[in-house]
């Protein structure tokens, strides 16, 4: 950090395990990547390139190389898998995994109607040669799961060797744990945060009213993904209750009553109306 301030929560150090920040890479050049590395790669602790995009973007190889100069773990999203499975070509894939020296794999089945039981096996397939995260929740706005569904799904997946599930979202925070005006859905993540460790999770939330929620619900070493280049300075500052959204959530209670911050906010506001 540039300067001390008191009353900051501690984050988790990289490697972390916790607290994760997986930022989407939609095609980025070799130069942005550059850009965005300078200042925010303490910051970033896994990337996607977002769904089969690694298909069609150039000089592919220097940009994971980049990635990998500065320790940042690189995967291809789900929907690639899917693309390779769909056609019967997953030893393919796998080739595809060593030709770019890639230890960590997506599994999902958002796009494709997968019989849980196969999905399982794949995941412990890929699990042998290294870590795998599985995304649980249909990119089909009419495929709506129960609480319990999802449950079973991510300990199922678990199970076969998953390092994390993933709590589908798609890159625009409307589908899966979101209503398709963004809004979180939380009956459902109260259910499964219950069932679930936190640590296990990693929510996809491309939007700023998301990440807040989950800081709020979670704390600052919540894990999450979909997060856009521009968005990782801005995510940290929440995570450490320093901006405005999270500006009160860390600070000491007599703080909060000596500035009428959060709950003392309100409770000024009732007795001003009264």
């Amino acid at each position: 950090m540039n300067y001390t301030l008191t009353q900051v929560p501690e984050r988790t150090q990289q490697p972390r395990n916790s607290g994760l920040t997986m930022v989407m890479d939609k095609g980025l050049s070799v130069r942005e990547v550059e850009d965005m590395l300078s200042t925010s790669s303490k910051h970033i602790d896994i990337v996607k390139l977002g769904w089969a995009t690694s298909f069609v973007t150039p000089n592919i190889q220097d940009k994971i190389a980049v990635y990998k100069s500065a320790n940042i773990p690189v995967y291809f999203g789900g929907t690639l898998f899917e693309a390779f499975v769909v056609r019967g070509q997953f030893e393919d894939y796998l080739r595809i995994l060593d030709k770019y020296d890639l230890g960590l794999a997506e599994v999902s089945d958002g796009s494709i109607t997968l019989p849980h039981e196969e999905k399982c096996e794949y995941i412990s397939k890929l699990a042998a040669r290294g870590k795998v995260l599985s995304e649980v929740g249909s990119k089909d706005a009419e495929k709506i799961f129960a609480p319990y569904k999802w449950i079973q799904m991510m300990q199922a997946e678990l199970d076969a060797g998953s390092w994390k599930v993933i709590g589908e979202a798609r890159e625009g925070g409307n589908i899966g744990l979101y209503r398709s005006s963004g809004e979180v859905r939380q009956g459902l993540v109260d259910e499964i945060i219950h069932a679930i460790s936190a640590e296990n999770i990693i929510w996809e939330a491309p939007q700023k009213s998301q990440q807040v929620y989950f800081v709020k619900l979670v704390g600052q070493n919540v894990n999450l993904g979909n997060i856009a280049p521009n968005e990782i300075i801005p995510l940290e500052t929440i995570r450490l209750g320093l901006r405005g959204d999270t500006f009160s959530t860390f600070l000491s209670d007599d703080i909060k009553q000596k500035y009428r911050l959060g709950k003392y906010y309100q409770d000024e506001r009732i007795r001003q109306d009264d």
